[in-house]
């Protein structure tokens, strides 16, 4: 699923490949999807978009968000978006194609579930849209010590465990339970672990583990767990995920244990994140 470092890699490769290309045609909703979601009626896409030239791209958390003159098209964290060059392969699956006047395309796939959002911009009311544009980056300067220390603070989350708190309600945009393992084994910190017994030292490298592990994440092409926009895995390599599940922590040699938790898996490392 794409979080904030796949997000930024992939609207940084969208500027690079699409950006100024005009519009040929677009085919909205072709394979039927349960858990795809799209603003309105997908069939009023290709009359919005046809003819029309690529502006810009860039991400908020986990969302990327192409320019498309006035409109603007929306993509959260369930779909996966590949470039092909003309005459290229595309995917025979699809809920959303644009093919450009250069005789190449971009394709969008939902995965398990996702948000194709297409829309004249200023008319979109979207509330994890809008709380991933108006909250910081953790890749940006808005995001500093005290911000995270004032969200730490909060009565309502000192019950909540690290794994709630961090990738839960949309606290952080596009940090999710894929990033969230390695934030946590970087920072030595147990994902069942309440905000309420966090040490300051522990707020602190939580912090710093917050900030530094998306930024290598980012830096790296994205983890290795999941792929750009041409289809690669990303290069940097997780501590704790699918990968690593049942291996010996390079750390502390103990043993990397996966549980079901909240709704989904949780990776951790016995020895180095204690509970």
């Amino acid at each position: 699923m794409l979080e904030l470092p796949e997000a930024y890699i992939i609207s940084g490769q969208l500027r690079d490949m699409i950006v100024g290309k005009s519009i040929q045609s677009v085919v909205a909703a072709a394979t039927p999807h349960k858990l795809a979601w799209y603003n309105g009626d997908p069939q009023d896409y290709p009359a919005l978009l046809t003819g029309e030239i690529i502006t810009g791209a860039q991400s908020f958390g986990g969302w990327i968000q192409i320019d498309v003159g006035n409109i603007l098209l929306l993509f959260s964290d369930g779909v996966n978006l590949r470039f092909s060059q003309a005459g290229g392969k595309r995917a025979d699956k699809h809920q959303l194609l644009i093919e450009f006047s250069d005789g190449s395309a971009l394709t969008a796939s939902v995965q398990m579930y996702g948000g194709i959002l297409c829309s004249r911009k200023g008319q979109l009311d979207n509330p994890y849209y809008a709380a991933a544009r108006s909250r910081p980056s953790p890749l940006s300067v808005g995001f500093d010590q005290d911000y995270f220390d004032k969200m730490l603070n909060e009565d309502a989350v000192q019950k909540l465990s690290m794994k709630a708190f961090l990738a839960t309600e949309q606290r952080i945009p596009g940090l999710g339970n894929g990033v969230l393992q390695d934030i946590l084994y970087n920072a030595h910190i147990h994902p069942k672990k309440k905000v309420r017994e966090l040490s300051e030292s522990e707020r602190h490298d939580l912090f710093q583990s917050v900030q530094g592990t998306l930024f290598m994440m980012a830096m790296e092409g994205g983890r290795d767990t999941e792929k750009d926009l041409f289809g690669c895995p990303g290069g940097y390599q997780t501590r704790l995920s699918k990968h690593t599940n049942g291996k010996t922590c390079s750390r502390c040699q103990g043993s990397i244990r996966k549980e079901n938790y909240l709704g989904g898996s949780i990776y951790y490392c016995e020895g180095c994140q204690v509970l």
